[in-house]
């Protein structure tokens, strides 16, 4: 009950801080310059299982401008939202004793095979038959089981009415999930993808739309078939005890870099010469957020992070945190959007420095300048963003005291 009383509260602040008259020229610059919260998963996905439309719906509600559909091809080519080929984690495939048949192997980019069941074995009258899960173990897993799962299509059409609903522009963020692997399947996705964002008259520039990779080679060809805006999303294996990025495959590179037997990695990408690069087939680039401020251990014995708080565990609480990057910098000289990964609120998952408060967290990335970031907590992300503007915008605040509409969609 406690958690659906903060949840219910978290959606009238919202509610409130978004409503007003329609809005007009005069509202759209008073907040021209606010970062954009991108609803990772959804934008609910600290509450709700990844990937669904009571997710998307939720995140909405609590502030998400953008919501994320990572999509995967079925069996009979159709593009779906799941965080991975794998549904094992994400639905509850393996309860379906009609499925049984289908669990196997798979090795996906290089890494070690995965046993589970795969989007590209079942066709999509099957995938209506599977339910949604919630994959982290330390969140309320009560919603398993409840929530279907959306094609590309549905998610369009359905973050469309929300825009109606709302009276705000509302926008996705697909992401081609593995994109190589599933060329090799015979699934390519960049040509469906477009094909659904053609019918549904988002296909142009102006669209509310970015289109993701963490993969090079599935952008270019994006970039000479689209004009919707594209990103470059930059991974990276761990952080090491000293701050610097651990790099281990395979998560050290783009795949396509390791099938072409290109050099380098993913840390290349963020130079000033590697952004320079991204600029030539992309509008800008998503970075896991400690290439933009990292954190070391406060303490390391044998080349390891110490429990410094004596908690018993080892995590981000132990860490503490590095002067930022010039990543972001470097990346507006060139026009480039910064939009980093993932913003979270468990204090397990926040840097000591935060002081165990994810408001802080999202305040010291808006201080640095990102134009956007991806948050499992919309909610957080938006009251962080409106304390922001608060504090940096006098424009935003006579506009919430006047109760007139502050319009965030500045993309």
């Amino acid at each position: 009950m406690h958690a659906w009383n903060t949840l219910r509260a978290a959606m009238c602040i919202a509610g409130a801080l978004m409503a007003a008259a329609p809005a007009t020229a005069h509202d759209h610059r008073r907040a021209e310059n606010a970062p954009l919260v991108i609803g990772h998963r959804g934008g609910a996905t600290g509450y709700l299982p990844d990937h669904t439309l009571e997710n998307y719906a939720l995140g909405i509600a609590l502030g998400a401008d953008y919501v994320e559909p990572d999509l995967v091809a079925t069996k009979d080519g159709h593009l779906i939202a799941r965080h991975e080929p794998n549904l094992i984690a994400t639905t509850n495939v393996k309860d379906l004793p009609q499925f049984a048949n289908r669990r196997r192997m798979v090795a996906i980019d290089g890494g070690a095979p995965e046993e589970g069941f795969f989007a590209s074995d079942f066709t999509l009258a099957e995938i209506k038959q599977l339910r949604a899960v919630q994959p982290l173990s330390d969140r309320d897993q009560s919603f398993n089981g409840k929530f279907m799962i959306p094609t590309f299509e549905e998610v369009i059409e359905f973050v469309k009415r929300k825009s109606r609903d709302e009276g705000r522009r509302i926008g996705i963020y697909p992401e081609t999930k593995h994109p190589t692997y599933h060329q090799t399947i015979g699934l390519p996705l960049e040509d469906r993808l477009l094909a659904v964002l053609q019918r549904a008259g988002w296909n142009h520039r102006s669209a509310p739309v970015f289109i993701q990779s963490f993969e090079t080679a599935n952008l270019k060809y994006l970039r000479s078939r689209t004009s919707v805006r594209l990103v470059q999303l930059v991974d990276a294996n761990d952080v090491n005890p000293d701050g610097s990025i651990d790099l281990t495959a395979p998560f050290d590179k783009p795949y396509d870099w390791t099938v072409a037997h290109r050099p380098g990695t993913f840390a290349d990408l963020v130079t000033p010469a590697g952004l320079a690069e991204v600029r030539t087939y992309a509008d800008g680039i998503g970075p896991w957020k400690p290439y933009l401020i990292s954190s070391k251990c406060k303490t390391v014995v044998n080349n390891a992070c110490a429990d410094v708080n004596g908690d018993g565990v080892i995590d981000e609480r132990d860490r503490v945190l590095l002067p930022p990057s010039e990543v972001v910098a470097n990346a507006h000289k060139l026009g480039l959007v910064v939009h980093p990964f993932t913003f979270r609120n468990e204090q397990k998952r926040l840097t000591g420095s935060y002081n165990g408060n994810p408001v802080n967290e999202y305040l010291a990335f808006y201080a640095l300048g990102v134009d956007g970031l991806f948050s499992d907590f919309a909610d957080t992300a938006f009251a962080a963003r409106a304390m922001f503007l608060l504090r940096h915008d006098p424009d935003f605040a006579r506009c919430l005291v006047n109760q007139h509409k502050c319009e965030k969609n500045n993309d």
